[in-house]
């Protein structure tokens, strides 16, 4: 019988790393995947959707921020992940998750009403990628 409780601290980490707190979802992966009592896929996935709910809830936080404080000053980081998008567009979100940036991108994509199914498209794709990509170096697949 498989035990949930790991899955559910790495679903965890995942979506508090991604939700302008600092956590280590990396770290439980790599533990995880040390121990190889779950198939990789299931990590990443766990994982990945965690990190990639947490980003939707940041980007959340934005479409709720911006329909309260519409003209609210925005921090250093918040005015370059607008910038990026105001330029780039939501495909920016592919790089939701980088340290610094990831969740201003996100809160600020909220902010500026961006297609919500668009976002969630960009930020899932970029965060199972990271997960995915850090499971192939780790693992040497």
């Amino acid at each position: 019988m498989m035990d949930w409780l790991p899955l559910w601290g790495l679903f965890s980490s995942g979506f508090i790393a991604s939700t302008l707190l600092p956590g280590g979802s990396e770290i439980l992966l790599l533990y995880l995947l040390e121990q190889a009592q779950y198939p990789v896929w299931l990590l990443v996935l766990t994982a990945g959707a965690g990190n990639s709910l947490g980003g939707l809830v940041t980007w959340g936080m934005g479409y709720w921020l911006g329909r309260r404080f519409p003209s609210r000053p925005l921090k250093p980081r918040q005015q370059q992940a607008l910038s990026w998008l105001q330029r780039h567009g939501a495909p920016v979100l592919l790089l939701s998750w980088l340290p610094l940036i990831g969740d201003p991108l996100c809160l600020i994509s909220g902010w500026l009403r961006q297609s919500l199914w668009l976002c969630a498209l960009m930020i899932v794709t970029g965060k199972l990628g990271r997960y995915l990509l850090l499971s192939w170096a780790y693992l040497g697949l």
